[in-house]
C-alpha cells in the first residue's frame, strides 16, 4: 500500500529505546525508526552495512579507533564488519537504512537482541 510517512508522528508511537520499528521498505532494505538513549552494545554485522541519520538530538558512534559525533541532519554509514557502539546522552530520533536481514545486535546475542522476524512496523 502506498502511504506517506510522518516520522514525527511515528516516533510518538515508539516507547522503548533501541527497539527499531519498520517504517517502510525499499527493495530488500528496511527503513527503520528508533529512539536511542544511553549506551548500546559493542557489535558488528558480518554481511550488512548500517546507515544512521539523526532526525532529532545528538548521538555518537564509537568505533575502536575513534568516536563519530552526529548532530541533527547528519548521517554516518558503518561498513559491514566494523565493530561499533551507538550512544546518546539524551533521547535521539534515528532513521536507519538496513538490509532486512540485519539483527540489531549483529554478532552479539543478549537481552537487547531482536531478530529481524520479530521487528514491528510503525
Amino acid at each position: 500500500m502506498l502511504e506517506k510517512v510522518s516520522p514525527s508522528q511515528k516516533f510518538k508511537m515508539i516507547q522503548e529505546y533501541w527497539e527499531a520499528r519498520i517504517a517502510g521498505e525499499i527493495n530488500d532494505t528496511w527503513v527503520k525508526l528508533a529512539k536511542f538513549k544511553d549506551e548500546f552494545v559493542w557489535h558488528h554485522h558480518d554481511a550488512e552495512d548500517e546507515f544512521f541519520l539523526v532526525l532529532k538530538g545528538r548521538m555518537r558512534i564509537h568505533l575502536r579507533d575513534r568516536v563519530v559525533s552526529l548532530n541533527e541532519g547528519e548521517c554516518f554509514i558503518v561498513p559491514r564488519g566494523v565493530e561499533h557502539k551507538p550512544e546518546a546522552d539524551d533521547t535521539c530520533h534515528i532513521l536507519l537504512f538496513e538490509p532486512a536481514t540485519t539483527r540489531n545486535t549483529g554478532n552479539v546475542t543478549n537481552d537487547r537482541t531482536i531478530e529481524p522476524s520479530e521487528l514491528k512496523r510503525t
